[in-house]
């Protein structure tokens, strides 16, 4: 027997996705009952699948809809027991024990006393698992493109598999330079006695092209020089399928654009490549955000941020922001603010570098100490390749300082370096991580001038990991995480009151030990206020998962020392446990936590904290 797999593998789609809105005037209630197939994964689907179960709480329906759903549930399900490759399996609805079929079942339901639930129960027989006997090439592969297909004989015949194999030979032969290559859905042939499939697919290669002419539309106020130069696609080079998608992500991440669309000729060009058009769609010139986030350590915060994404037409930035600070927190005195003003001139002599120059000023007042200065600075960034980048640059204070009724003014100059690693895939720090790395390492020789001159180097490592958990929940990828992170650093060259106290080490809050109020893990003042140190060590373990489509909880511990050096336990070690509540949305999970420390001192007189903001803790 014939069976085309597109037909069956979008019925299934189909399946997942269709709902019903016919609504009853007498409604029946009903309860579902499902037998596994002993695969949580697939019983997600057939549970995703029936209309009784995704209809159920939101379109009700009379005793004779209820039938109807359920005869069509037959059909349906057995589409998407036949997507997992079992060919010959059935499915049995029975409602109250009755068959659909039985004459007496719309008497039965009409009986039952108001609000009374029916029971609908769904039984499976599987029958064998199909398998693939032979995967057979209709057309002529050429040498580089041999053994390529991902399916292979005696495979399990899972729909899915079979049509994404044939989507991955196109791929790899788009990939090879044949951009004008075909291949037909598969077409498979089955032998219900062996229980196997033989599967062909019809491939027409056609010839191995270059890339032709490329031409850019849709450009506004972008000029067409500055995206030119950030385009890695050149014309005469050889094509390449995910060359292609590589240039329209490079052009994306210019922050000037909401879509980019590729299209690539049919024919050869005159230049006998074949011609490819990006189509742009630029962003807003302008955007205003707010910002608000609030912690019971630090209090409220909340600000504005202008941007200019487009200064002078070639994608410069220029953002002014201005927040208040420290509204009603328990590790502050007083109202504060930040303020700054960031211009970003991208491609800056080559394409993957950048220059950002930023001054800012601020105002804090912490238990820690009361802070007034005015910063600026330079940084160049260049990206290494996709997961690496090196930042080094040059910055300046002046701030005047308040610590225990004592005022010291200074002048810092610093020459930091940034290492960093992100192999999470993701375009904005703000979404949601749910798989690789974010690390970093930085060192910042400084001199201080002032009420004490000094020159020391601050060194830190900061490690954040992130590991899916969907093979070992057997859930979706991405609805259970296990996040940790790391945090070392150390202050070399000065003892800690040489150093200014903006840059010793605080622990506390939720950058390093939730719980803890903030900056109050440390050594203290005989009066209990924060003193700082010149060593920290922190690290965190939380677990994440998803529920439902918006929602999300999480538990975690966090733990960590600071003191004069980063022997191991050398000073006390404080730990402190929490949970929160996830809220996702489009532009990242909204994230409400509540912390205990496993010890209180006098600095940290706080039974618990809680923590507010737009997205993860890390």
């Amino acid at each position: 027997m014939r069976i085309q797999f597109p037909r069956i593998f979008a019925l299934a789609l189909a399946a997942l996705c269709c709902m019903s809105s016919v609504r009853a005037a007498d409604p029946q209630p009903y309860r579902v009952d499902i037998a596994s197939t002993g695969d949580a994964s697939q019983d997600a689907i057939l549970s995703a699948t029936s209309d009784l179960t995704t209809l159920r709480s939101n379109a009700p329906v009379s005793p004779f809809g209820l039938i109807a759903r359920a005869r069509g549930d037959i059909d349906r399900l057995k589409t998407a027991l036949e997507s997992f490759g079992y060919y010959q399996s059935s499915v049995t609805i029975q409602i109250n024990g009755l068959a659909l079929n039985d004459p007496g079942l719309v008497e039965t339901l009409t009986a039952l006393p108001a609000n009374s639930e029916a029971r609908v129960a769904i039984s499976l027989v599987l029958g064998p698992l199909y398998h693939v006997r032979a995967v057979t090439i209709d057309g002529e592969l050429p040498a580089s493109a041999q053994n390529i297909l991902p399916l292979k004989p005696g495979a399990p015949a899972v729909a899915a598999n079979i049509v994404g194999a044939g989507a991955q030979l196109l791929a790899a032969l788009e990939e090879r330079g044949y951009a004008f290559a075909k291949v037909d859905p598969p077409i498979a042939y089955e032998d219900q006695v062996d229980s196997v499939l033989d599967v062909t697919f019809h491939v027409e290669v056609g010839p191995q092209v270059r890339i032709g002419e490329i031409r850019l539309e849709g450009l506004k106020r972008v000029h067409e020089k500055p995206v030119r130069r950030k385009l890695t696609l050149h014309t005469g080079a050889q094509y390449s399928s995910s060359a292609v998608e590589r240039a329209r992500h490079d052009l994306l991440a210019m922050g000037v654009f909401s879509a980019i669309t590729v299209q690539v000729g049919t024919v050869v060009d005159d230049s006998g490549g074949v011609p490819i058009v990006f189509q742009f769609r630029e962003r807003p010139g302008h955007a205003v955000t707010v910002n608000i986030a609030y912690s019971s350590d630090l209090g409220g915060s909340g600000g504005l941020t202008w941007t200019d994404r487009n200064l002078f037409g070639n994608a410069q930035q220029l953002s002014v922001s201005a927040s208040v600070l420290n509204v009603g927190g328990s590790a502050t005195t007083g109202l504060g603010y930040d303020t700054g003003v960031k211009f970003i001139e991208p491609d800056f002599f080559r394409p993957d570098q950048s220059l950002q120059l930023a001054v800012g000023a601020v105002k804090q007042y912490l238990q820690a100490y009361d802070q007034t200065a005015v910063t600026n600075g330079a940084t160049l960034t260049r990206k290494l390749n996709k997961n690496w980048a090196v930042n080094g640059g040059v910055s300046s204070a002046h701030e005047q300082i308040i610590q225990e009724g004592t005022t010291r003014d200074y002048t810092l100059v610093a020459l930091p370096l940034s290492v960093s690693y992100d192999s999470t895939d993701l375009s904005s720090p703000l979404d949601d991580p749910r798989h690789g790395m974010r690390d970093s390492v930085s060192v910042a020789p400084t001199r201080s001038i002032g009420s004490s001159s000094a020159t020391f180097l601050i060194s830190q490592v900061k490690i954040a990991a992130y590991y899916d958990l969907e093979h070992q929940f057997k859930t979706a990828a991405g609805r259970s995480v296990l996040a940790a992170r790391a945090l070392v650093g150390l202050a070399q060259g000065a003892a800690t009151f040489s150093l200014p106290p903006d840059q010793r080490f605080y622990g506390g809050g939720s950058g390093t030990i939730r719980g803890y109020r903030y900056q109050s893990v440390g050594p203290q003042f005989p009066d209990g206020n924060p003193e700082g140190g010149t060593a920290i060590t922190a690290g965190s373990l939380e677990f994440r998962q998803r529920i439902g489509a918006n929602w999300g909880v999480a538990v975690f511990a966090d733990g960590g020392q600071v003191s004069t050096s980063l022997r191991p336990l050398s000073s006390t070690f404080y730990t402190g446990l929490g949970a929160g509540v996830r809220y996702y949305t489009p532009i990242g999970p909204v994230r409400f936590d509540i912390a205990v420390p496993t010890k209180h001192y006098i600095n940290n007189r706080d039974p618990f904290e809680i923590y507010v903001g737009l997205g993860q803790a890390f």
